[in-house]
């Protein structure tokens, strides 16, 4: 996924990150070959939507949890940990930036995620940069 393309947009005040969660089924969709283009098939009109609306500002699907290296400080010095740090089921699958007015509209466009039962998605605000 690439970033903000060079046609005149709309800039608004707030980005907020839509943080998808996947379940260990869908994990398995996305990486089986058989079902590779089913998963994408519900995914990318979603993406192309948020596109074509002109809020994306950066995105990327993740790889799959057991990838994933944990760094915890402590009061000792660091822990390293292979694997996620949350212990769900649902893990972060990928996320979007986008640049929306407010929380109403980032709900509305993050509702419109194609999860399959058990998936969700967090929607948070993206700090502002600091002089």
């Amino acid at each position: 996924m690439q970033g903000r393309d060079n046609r005149a947009q709309e800039t608004h005040d707030m980005q907020y990150s839509l943080l998808f969660q996947l379940t260990p089924a869908e994990y398995k969709r996305r990486e089986n070959p058989e079902e590779y283009a089913a998963f994408y098939a519900a995914f990318m009109p979603y993406f192309q939507a948020v596109k074509d609306a002109g809020i994306f500002v950066t995105g990327a699907g993740l790889a799959e949890p057991e990838t994933a290296t944990t760094i915890r400080w402590t009061e000792t010095g660091t822990e390293v940990q292979d694997g996620p740090f949350a212990d769900t089921k649902e893990q972060l699958g990928g996320f979007f930036v986008i640049d929306v007015p407010d929380l109403d509209t980032a709900m509305e466009w993050a509702s419109r995620y194609p999860a399959q039962p058990g998936g969700g998605c967090e929607i948070r605000p993206v700090l502002p940069p600091r002089n």
